[in-house]
């Protein structure tokens, strides 16, 4: 079992009880798209733990609870609220409404984004200790919330005030440094881009536009520096080294251990994100996915995160 670190009381402000542990399991599909219940369904009964929802721009969260409403077991997660379009005390409401009806099964995972994408986007830092104030403030507890980190303060500070850091668009080098960073309590879940095609021209035709549109924003680009890459990697579209590094591409148990490569290097979940051609049913290449990372059997399970 994966469980999240449960906080001390001490710690823990705005709530008369702390959370039992929520159990994300191993692996994870992240959505950028809008996920239909049906296909929520589909990946509980692969066996996948956990279903992480990208561009959430509702502060009501109606989606989160429209696909716990639809399945049993798997836990649904925010990846992520922006802080700077979603009212943190409108969040917390929400936060509350679905966490009555599915206590042990819904994870929020805020964050401050990219700066080309808001004019509010000033002393990121502050603004998310601010919005982890009003989160505590309106009953949002530590061991149920995750925040998107990639540089070393914003990952202590998910370590300080969150369950889980979130990482996304990274390597496994960089789940090593993060893990380092965190120390052996908080949950480190990073974010994994897959394409399942053998063929390295066709899988660069599927991710190239994905890549792309990261390379314009300054927070993934500093981000990258920071594990070694440099101008040449980011001109036309993105290096085949760096597109090699951050896209795992091939058969499905190539793509198994590309993932795996993060549970390696500390992480305890990944969440996987698979890109396909504009149209295609990503139902097949989840089970394909699922098939090689065993994710119904015993080997899907990673180390459990104690309580301290």
């Amino acid at each position: 079992m994966i469980g999240i670190r449960v906080p001390a009381p001490s710690v823990v402000r705005g709530m008369d009880e702390i959370p039992r542990k929520i159990d994300l399991g191993a692996f994870g599909v992240w959505r950028h798209d809008r996920t239909e219940p049906e296909l929520a369904v589909a990946l509980e009964g692969l066996g996948y733990g956990t279903l992480w929802l990208g561009n959430v721009t509702d502060p009501d969260l109606t989606e989160a609870e429209r696909l716990l409403d639809a399945t049993d077991r798997l836990v649904v997660a925010t990846g992520i609220v922006n802080i700077w379009s979603n009212p943190a005390d409108r969040v917390a409401r929400a936060y509350r409404r679905i966490a009555g009806r599915h206590p042990d099964r819904f994870l929020l995972g805020v964050g401050a984004g990219h700066p080309e994408a808001t004019k509010e986007f000033v002393r990121p830092y502050e603004a998310l200790n601010a919005y982890l104030d009003v989160l505590d403030a309106g009953g949002v507890p530590v061991a149920r919330r995750a925040l998107a980190a990639l540089g070393p303060r914003v990952l202590r500070l998910a370590g300080d005030r969150t369950a889980a850091a979130h990482p996304y668009l990274v390597t496994p080098e960089h789940t090593r440094r993060a893990r380092e960073l965190l120390g052996a309590g908080p949950l480190l879940a990073p974010e994994q881009k897959v394409v399942l095609e053998t063929d390295p021209a066709k899988a660069r035709a599927i991710g190239d536009a994905t890549l792309g549109f990261y390379l314009d924003l300054t927070n993934y680009v500093g981000n990258l520096r920071r594990l070694g890459f440099d101008d040449a990697d980011f001109a036309d579209g993105g290096s085949d080294r760096l597109f090699d590094a951050l896209i795992v591409h091939g058969g499905p148990d190539r793509v198994a251990e590309g993932v795996r490569a993060h549970l390696d290097a500390g992480a305890d979940h990944v969440a996987v994100q698979l890109l396909h051609a504009d149209g295609a049913d990503p139902l097949p290449g989840y089970r394909a996915l699922a098939e090689a990372l065993k994710t119904g059997g015993e080997q899907a399970a990673g180390p459990v995160v104690r309580e301290p």
